[in-house]
């Protein structure tokens, strides 16, 4: 994230799975809606296609 957009990420541990991914409140990626972990670059492509 810090190379691809100067921003720094957090860790921020859960329970039960889950693996959110967030940006100005905003969720971009969800392992409870989808059912899997994001490849690669997954997340990095859904910011920089504008969805985030």
């Amino acid at each position: 994230m810090k190379k691809a957009f100067g921003a720094d990420a957090e860790l921020i541990k859960g329970s039960h799975g889950i693996f959110d991914v967030k940006v100005n409140g905003k969720t971009v990626y969800s392992k409870d809606k989808t059912g899997r972990f994001p490849e690669s670059g997954e997340v990095t492509a859904l910011l920089k296609g504008g969805k985030a």
